[in-house]
């Protein structure tokens, strides 16, 4: 069976959206489209695209309101469809006002989460360095602008982030601030300035100096260790980005990634005395699994970019050390890999409960080029 539709990425997708999940396959098709030399999984990924800025960047079917959650107009919505933000598509409405909170029943709820609305801004980059196409670019800034602006705010502590948002971004659904958020919301807005400077000098939308000031604030002195999984693959995606973005000069000097390294060091040596991994399936979640799967397999990526210029950079010698020590985790990737591969194990409720993000996120581990490498379609 061909990759595509063994791991459930086929054109016939469902009409209900899930933007981590979209934001992962969108990049799948970019990387099948490499290496496969074939056109329409380019099309596939600019139909998807297309798909999720018209039904998540619109209210639910079963919401009073209707239209894009921007409040633009039909025609300045169709050129301007992430100006408002980009619904999670969970399977429930909202939260109302007057409802009271319910930890559980959260987790279901629609509304606006800033790490998913990451992952699409980096989808779409993707998607413009793919196709030099700068409109791709230009709404991923102006999603960067209208989340930045929404989801950060100033407390008794100084500069936060509310963690979820409703819909129309007009307030805070759970208050608090996501572990990785700014650090998330920091090297993305970096990686889509990159991306302006260089497509093009007639590249339009809204400059992010001022939201990468403000998440500079925010990260400044933050401890990003975790033990878990998911996080700590996003960790090692995050670090394979940063390791990029100085090879493209975007970011000087290597401490951020340094600190990226040490961090996911310190989780994964937690993680791996835990071990998790001799579970059966049923106690098992295969997409938080397979996050770090997906960020170990980062870890070439960081030393491909770093090993030449560790000379010229402050503490270059010291991310190098840290890239070794990484190495005995790597086998981590494989078993888990290999695990979600045999279809006895996805078999299991754990899986098939969350069966459109583990396919997704499976697939990304086994060609995670288009999510991952940043030089795929890098612009020279």
């Amino acid at each position: 069976m061909r990759f595509a539709e063994r791991t459930g990425l086929t054109s016939d997708r469902p009409k209900q959206r899930y933007l981590w999940t979209d934001a992962f396959a969108v990049c799948n098709f970019l990387g099948l489209a490499q290496v496969t030399g074939e056109e329409r999984y380019m099309d596939l990924a600019l139909r998807l695209v297309d798909q999720v800025h018209h039904v998540l960047g619109s209210y639910r079917a079963d919401d009073s309101r209707s239209g894009w959650i921007s409040g633009l107009s039909e025609q300045e919505g169709e050129a301007h469809p992430t100006r408002g933000g980009l619904r999670i598509g969970k399977a429930l409405p909202e939260r109302g006002v007057s409802e009271p909170f319910d930890e559980q029943l959260e987790w279901q709820q629609d509304g606006q989460y800033f790490h998913y609305l990451t992952k699409w801004m980096h989808a779409l980059d993707q998607v413009s360095r793919w196709t030099r196409q700068p409109h791709f670019n230009g709404w991923a800034r102006e999603l960067a602008e209208v989340s930045h602006d929404a989801f950060t705010y100033t407390d008794q502590s100084g500069r936060r982030m509310f963690w979820k948002m409703s819909t129309d971004l007009s307030r805070p659904l759970v208050p608090s601030m996501g572990h990785h958020d700014p650090l998330d919301g920091f090297i993305t807005c970096i990686q889509l300035q990159a991306t302006q400077s260089t497509l093009s000098s007639t590249a339009t939308g809204p400059s992010l100096n001022e939201a990468v000031a403000d998440f500079a604030t925010i990260i400044e002195g933050q401890d990003w260790t975790t033990a878990d999984p998911l996080g700590l693959g996003g960790l090692l995606m995050d670090a394979a980005r940063v390791a990029q973005l100085m090879h493209l000069g975007a970011i000087a000097g290597a401490e951020l990634l340094e600190s990226l390294l040490v961090a996911a060091l310190q989780g994964l040596s937690h993680y791996a005395r835990q071990d998790e991994l001799r579970r059966p399936a049923s106690q098992r979640l295969a997409f938080r699994e397979i996050g770090l799967a997906i960020g170990l397999s980062a870890v070439e990526l960081i030393e491909k970019e770093t090993e030449t210029e560790h000379r010229h950079l402050s503490r270059g010698a010291e991310v190098l050390e840290r890239i070794e020590a990484l190495t005995p985790y790597l086998a981590l990737g494989s078993a888990i890999k290999s695990f979600w591969l045999e279809p006895e194990h996805r078999e299991a409720r754990t899986w098939s409960e969350h069966r459109d993000i583990n396919e997704v996120m499976l697939a990304t581990s086994l060609l995670p080029t288009g999510f991952l490498d940043m030089s795929l379609a890098r612009i020279r």
